[in-house]
């Protein structure tokens, strides 16, 4: 089994995701192993794929995201995809959003064991309270969260009119984005796309449903901007 030495020689692509930030990964995979299992973010046969399924999967994602966007990560979890965004791209706001207590203080601390500026938000995001404080923003993302329909009823109100969800999905998306492009439609989603990310560094890329959400308000843009255009 890897072991939390073994997680400091990092595979040869995480350099280039992360950069001089490679530390900082690094430290997260290792908090990861050495707590994860026993907190319930990963089953114990996930400590030797820390890094290309967790780490490395997430991060990559980044390759969507423009400059500067304000990206709500809905149902983080183990701060999968959030974590590893924030790592990879300090100019990225994110803001991790779990609704469930011991998974919000797992977030806690590894935000201050990394020195991470994320916000971290206790809720789920069909609240109207939450719905309220993020609405507008640029993007979200989500891994292993819900079914596509679901995930866009979710998750297209918290994003601003020609903002993205950004959805990790596995092997059977295409049949997701088919089964569920109704639905989809009716929570806002005007484009749906099927992407890899990642093919540089990763055996597996990342598989990624990114669907942008239309302009509700017919033709004003009353979400928020982003902040190069400030």
């Amino acid at each position: 089994m890897t072991s939390v030495t073994d997680l400091a020689n990092p595979p040869e692509g995480a350099e280039r995701v992360f950069g001089d930030r490679l530390p900082l990964a690094i430290r997260f995979a290792q908090l990861l192993a050495e707590h994860g299992v026993v907190r319930g973010l990963i089953g114990p046969r996930e400590v030797d794929r820390i890094w290309d399924r967790h780490v490395l999967n997430s991060a990559v994602v980044s390759e969507l995201l423009p400059e500067g966007w304000r990206v709500i990560d809905v149902g983080s979890g183990a701060g999968l995809p959030g974590i590893p965004l924030a790592i990879a791209r300090p100019d990225l706001e994110v803001v991790l959003l779990e609704p469930m207590a011991r998974r919000v203080a797992w977030l806690q601390d590894a935000a201050r064991e990394l020195d991470l500026p994320v916000s971290i938000v206790r809720g789920r995001a069909e609240e109207a309270a939450v719905r309220d404080r993020l609405a507008g923003s640029d993007a979200t993302t989500a891994r292993a969260v819900a079914p596509l329909a679901r995930l866009a009823e979710w998750s297209l109100p918290l994003v601003r009119p020609g903002g993205l969800m950004v959805a990790l999905k596995g092997a059977s998306a295409a049949e997701e984005i088919t089964r569920d492009a109704v639905a989809v439609r009716k929570a806002g989603g005007v484009r749906c796309e099927l992407v890899s990310c990642g093919a540089e560094v990763l055996d597996v890329p990342t598989t990624v449903v990114v669907v942008e959400r239309g302009d509700v308000a017919r033709g004003r843009d009353g979400g928020r901007r982003r902040r190069k255009d400030r």
